[in-house]
């Protein structure tokens, strides 16, 4: 699960920084000459005092909007534009949602707070509002997926991002999987969301139709393991396909709650198709029958269920785990999928083979040694 007003303690990094520099479309998208970060800019956004009313939420929803160019572009899929600011010293991340399940209603939902950091995990205040006419803000749809939301004299259009043409390519699905939806994270990276109906898991699958926006390493161990420099996020080159599966992300970034910490906050909600979403997750979890929408969201709630195969690690030695099931010789066809989540044994009982030969993996030369090395 996953509560959506904690998402305003976000370290999300700069989706636009508000004291007047934009932030560097994605190459793909808008090529040109890399923008430059100064050293300069940052402490004087630092040292300025405090100017902002931030016990006013109405007050800050029009600082928001004024900041603002004219149109922007949303890229993650959950419809989240990220923000951050400082504030007498203190950096504050927020976020503007134009959800798939509320924005045709007229709500956008606005969250900011200080931030969240390794020695202060507490963060600061945080505030939240759902925000509609009675308040004096306006959604309105101007195109299939843009909005313009206005307060107080000022309108932003806001250009979700339109994946609609975004399919995997033939070969990367098996024939016991379905897609459910393309995924653009916040991280930049893509992906597509895979359920696999046979042993009832989730798998997100690297995109690599287009530049994956990332550069990647291998353990010494093993060239099936490549890990995002930039990220954190680790995969595994399938043995069977020509496919790249997520099995890992840095559990800092997880903790923090930042632009890295996995694509489980990201799920495709302006492309599902019908009620495919959530068939799979009851399918997964059939105690989930009659408690979520079709996004996945609670009912009455603002969590959503949380599908997260991938481990939250925090050394490399902890992936190898993954490697060593999946190239078990004897493992049959069926089980090998089970293979990369976090949790092996957990969705039928044909797992509980994967669950003995992870643990055994444990215990090996191989796996020791890679420990010892990263203590050095």
């Amino acid at each position: 699960m996953r509560d959506f007003h904690r998402r305003a303690k976000s370290a999300k990094f700069v989706a636009v920084l508000l004291f007047g520099i934009v932030a560097p479309a994605i190459a793909a998208e808008a090529p040109g000459r890399p923008q430059l970060y100064t050293n300069q800019s940052f402490i004087e956004d630092v040292a300025r005092p405090p100017s902002l009313p931030l016990s006013d939420v109405a007050a800050m929803f029009q600082f928001v909007l004024e900041s603002l160019p004219d149109r922007v572009k949303v890229y993650p899929t959950e419809n989240y534009f990220y923000f951050w600011f400082y504030d007498g010293g203190q950096r504050y991340a927020g976020n503007i949602r134009l959800g798939a399940g509320s924005r045709d209603h007229g709500k956008v939902q606005f969250h900011y707070a200080a931030e969240v950091t390794e020695w202060n995990k507490q963060g600061g205040d945080t505030y939240h509002a759902a925000l509609d006419q009675s308040h004096g803000v306006s959604v309105q749809k101007v195109a299939g997926l843009a909005y313009r939301v206005s307060y107080r004299g000022r309108s932003v259009i806001f250009e979700l991002n339109d994946l609609s043409k975004m399919v995997p390519p033939p070969h990367l699905l098996g024939p016991d999987e379905r897609y459910l939806g393309p995924i653009f994270d916040e991280s930049a990276v893509r992906f597509f969301l895979v359920y696999n109906a046979r042993l009832r898991i989730f798998h997100y699958v690297l995109d690599e139709t287009g530049p994956p926006h990332e550069t990647f390493f291998s353990p010494t161990a093993t060239d099936r393991i490549l890990i995002g420099r930039r990220t954190g996020f680790a995969f595994y080159r399938d043995h069977r396909r020509a496919r790249k599966i997520l099995i890992g992300v840095f559990g800092d970034n997880v903790g923090l709650n930042n632009y890295y910490d996995g694509p489980f906050d990201q799920l495709p909600e302006n492309f599902i198709e019908g009620e495919s979403l959530r068939s799979a997750m009851i399918e997964a979890k059939p105690d989930l029958a009659g408690k979520i929408d079709r996004f996945g969201g609670f009912l009455g709630s603002t969590n959503r269920y949380l599908i997260a195969p991938y481990l939250n690690y925090s050394r490399q030695s902890e992936l190898l785990v993954f490697h060593t099931c999946a190239d078990e010789k004897k493992l049959s066809a069926t089980s090998y999928y089970a293979c990369f989540i976090k949790d092996h044994g957990s969705a039928d009982a044909q797992q509980s083979r994967v669950k003995k030969i992870s643990v055994k993996a444990k215990n090996t030369t191989w796996h020791q040694r890679q420990i010892r090395e990263e203590r050095r």
